[in-house]
This record gives C-alpha cells, structure tokens and sequence, in this order.
C-alpha cells in the first residue's frame, strides 16, 4: 500500500513539475529545424518565422538546416529528440504525407513520432508552359494531350516530388498520356522548359514567376482548390478537373509527448505571426497562403493527406531515385 502511495506522490509531483515548467517556456533558447539545405522554401518561411517568435517567445529561435535523404535525416532527428518544446521541426507535405509512401523503411512516423503545434501556410504549383505550344488555358492543354498521347513532356524537380505527383494526378484525373521528365532541383527543370525540351512544367511560383512574367513562360493555372490570393487571374486547376488539389503546405511540430500547454503556447503564437500583415507581405511575394488552425486540425489534415498521397504515389508508380 505504501509503495502505492509512493508511486501515486511521484507521478503528481511528475506531473505538477512539467506543468510548472510549461508555464515558465520558454527558459532557453528554441531550435527550429528545416529538414532541407539552407535557401530553399522552408528556409525561406523559417526564417522570418523564427525572428517573430524571438521577439514574442523571448527567447532566440534559431533556424537549424539538416538536410538529406528527402528531409527524411532531420524529421528522424527532431523524433528523437526530448518533448520539451526546445526542438521542432518546419516541415513540408513531403515529410508529413508523401514520404510514408514514398520510402519503405521510413524512419520516422509522421503521426506518432510527433505533435502537431500548427499548420503555416499553403503554396500553389503553377502549371506554365514554353510560349510556343498552342494552348492558353488548362482545357486546351488536356485536349492538345489527348490529340498527342504520349508527345507532351513535363519537367520536375524531382521523381516523387511534389510537381511529378501534380502531373500524375492530372494525367489520372483528364485520361490523358503525358511524359514525365524529372530533374535534380527546380532550376534545370525550369532551364529546360524555357528553352523547349519539355512542354510544360509543374514548380512554385518562387521558380516559374519570373519568366511568366518577362515572356519566356505562360502560366496556365494553379494546383490548390481554389484561386491563390495573389494570383488571382491564374484559374485553378480545379476548375477544369473538379477536386484537383495538391499544393505544397508547411508546418510545424514538436516530438510526441511534448507538453500541452507548450504546444498551445507556439501554436499561439505561430498564428500571431502568420497573421500579422508583415508575416503575409513576405508571403504574398512566394504566391504563398496562411493556414493557420489547431494542433488537432493539423494532427487531422497530415492524416487525411496521408492516405491521399498514398492513392497518388501507388497509381504514378512513384520511386525515388
């Protein structure tokens, strides 16, 4: 009975102890990882986030880069990392729900190994094509595919990537026979559509804006549901296939276990930032949108993005190279 009663004073000790040092978070400084070389769009995100939470938090958040193996490397990181809130990770939908079906020994689980503290913001890829093909709009481009099954040719950064599923779901969802041409990183895959090897390409507006607007590409529509906000002449894509929705999203989580009241904390936090009309600013320039919501609807959402990307992966035949 004793050793009972014991056990019972530690565990409320135990639990009287984390929730005193909830109320006190943060003590020290934050480590926000991007599982990613430094200078690509989470970075590019991190970065203006962290110093906000700095300057709110009061206590430095430091953007940390540990790229590698599809970002795979730093979400295995951060999991292992202790549930005090003093690491997280800024992650992307590759790591939260394409990866689980991409790769088949992850090393990490997207659901269990972490807790989802909130969703930042969403980025449209932008379908652009070389000015010379003879189509304007997405519904002219599905029909010039069907009349040339198996002639028309797009570029992405990468097999698995976001861009290559954007064309495998629009090759499902249009019945239509287009080639997939993957490239190292977005740069050659933009190079090569400017200069007419591929017909169209799938990238973020970050790489394609530029050249849609000096003239050396035409965009034809977004990939999320519904129109971006600061391309609001760009049709979705939805529009012409109704359902079509793959944008590319970005979150933050900490490891599984970290406190609540640490969780709620950043995710107060975060929605201040991503709210505030300097944070959206910054975005706009990168096509980007605010998400926001609660720790559950992020937890929610990886989920439901989970299974979707699963049907995408299995239907492309997507592997990784």
């Amino acid at each position: 009975m004793k050793s009972a009663y014991r056990v019972m004073v530690a565990v409320v000790i135990a639990g009287a102890s984390v929730f005193a040092s909830a109320q006190a978070y943060p003590t020290k400084p934050i480590r926000m990882v991007v599982p990613y070389p430094a200078g690509g769009g989470g970075d590019l995100l991190a970065r203006p986030l962290a110093q906000s939470l700095t300057e709110t938090l009061g206590q430095q958040v430091i953007v940390e880069n540990r790229g590698g193996a599809g970002g795979n490397l730093g979400m295995e990181f951060v999991a292992k990392n202790p549930p005090d809130g003093y690491t997280l990770v800024l992650a992307l939908t590759a790591q939260y729900a394409v990866n689980p079906s991409l790769y088949p020994k992850l090393p990490y689980d997207p659901v269990k190994d972490y807790a989802p503290v909130a969703l930042l913001v969403r980025n449209p890829y932008v379908i652009s094509v070389h000015p010379s093909m003879p189509v304007k709009s997405v519904k002219e481009l599905i029909a010039l595919a069907k009349a040339r099954a198996g002639q028309l040719a797009y570029s992405s950064a990468g097999n698995g990537s976001g861009a290559h599923l954007c064309g495998e779901m629009m090759k499902t969802m249009a019945g239509i026979n287009i080639v997939h041409v993957p490239y190292k990183g977005a740069a050659p895959a933009i190079t090569d559509t400017i200069a007419g090897q591929v017909q169209f390409s799938f990238l973020a507006w970050r790489s394609s804006g530029p050249h849609v607007k000096s003239g050396r590409l035409r965009a034809l529509g977004v990939s999320t549901l519904t129109r971006s906000p600061a391309l609001p002449d760009l049709p979705a894509v939805a529009e012409t296939l109704p359902g079509f929705d793959l944008p590319v999203w970005y979150g933050v989580a900490a490891p599984a276990g970290t406190p609540r009241e640490i969780v709620v904390r950043l995710n107060t936090e975060i929605l201040r930032t991503i709210a505030s009309a300097d944070f959206r600013q910054r975005m706009e320039a990168d096509a980007a949108e605010p998400l926001g919501g609660t720790p559950e609807q992020m937890g929610d959402y990886i989920r439901s993005e989970i299974v979707k990307y699963a049907k995408i992966v299995k239907e492309s035949g997507a592997k990784i190279d």
